[in-house]
């Protein structure tokens, strides 16, 4: 395969996929990777697996063994910055217990640690209600590369690290289903902050494609990876079927 055009989606093994392409040619990375907390979760008898057939839980890419998680990660950390850009962000969603990891790993890549930050879902699941509190939040590490500040489009207004959104809705699985699939909306607030039109924006686990259909409503160029075939093409569809207005 050839180096990696503007405007791709491909199914790859993100860690091949990353070696297609330029170096300091990103933007911005938005991903959401696997959080591995798939033998936790099980491991606590809560039953949770039972809720949907496709809940993480039991997919294979969030449950294998977790020094080989850190290791895969710390791989992804060290190649994504050859690629991104002098002044370029990387933000990534992970789950609360494994921030301290996540943070370790990137910045032993050579990345700056900014902030970590949280995504509040409005109408979580009301799983365990009687029993426990609800889990209604997920956290997201903010880096960037080479200097401690970079493209920070808030137009003078303050921004909190706290962001609100229902979940996915209904209208935006149309073409199918991922299990940890985020809304438009979430994603949006990254690639216009962290971002300007015409950037190249990443997601090496793109999923259902969330984050490049983010990049492309809001004029950037995007890349992506993923190797689930039936993901590939959910996102295909949907990247397809938006007409800009």
């Amino acid at each position: 395969m050839n180096e990696i055009n503007e405007n791709s989606l491909i199914q790859i093994d993100c860690l091949k996929g990353l070696q297609l392409m330029r170096e300091d040619s990103v933007d911005l990375v938005l991903t959401d990777p696997p959080y591995n907390i798939g033998g936790h979760m099980k491991s606590r008898g809560s039953g949770i697996h039972r809720l949907r057939e496709n809940h993480f839980s039991i997919c294979d890419w969030d449950n294998i063994d977790d020094d080989l998680w850190k290791e895969q990660m710390g791989l992804l950390a060290k190649n994504l910055f050859t690629k991104v850009k002098k002044g370029g962000a990387v933000v990534v969603f992970m789950a609360v217990i494994k921030v301290e990891s996540i943070k370790r790993i990137f910045e032993e890549a050579g990345f700056y640690y900014k902030t970590t930050g949280t995504w509040h879902k409005k109408n979580p699941m009301p799983r365990n209600m009687n029993l426990s509190f609800i889990n209604s939040t997920e956290s997201w590490l903010y880096f960037t590369k080479g200097k401690p500040s970079g493209t920070y489009n808030n137009e003078g207004k303050a921004i909190h690290d706290f962001i609100e959104t229902g979940l996915t809705p209904l209208s935006e699985k149309r073409f199918g289903k991922h299990p940890t699939q985020k809304p438009i909306k979430l994603m949006a607030h990254f690639v216009e902050l962290l971002s300007n039109k015409g950037d190249l924006i990443l997601d090496p686990f793109s999923g259902s494609g969330t984050s490049l259909l983010a990049a492309k409503m809001s004029g950037r160029k995007y890349i992506g990876f993923d190797m689930d075939p039936d993901y590939i093409e959910i996102s295909m569809n949907r990247l397809q079927g938006y007409v800009a207005e």
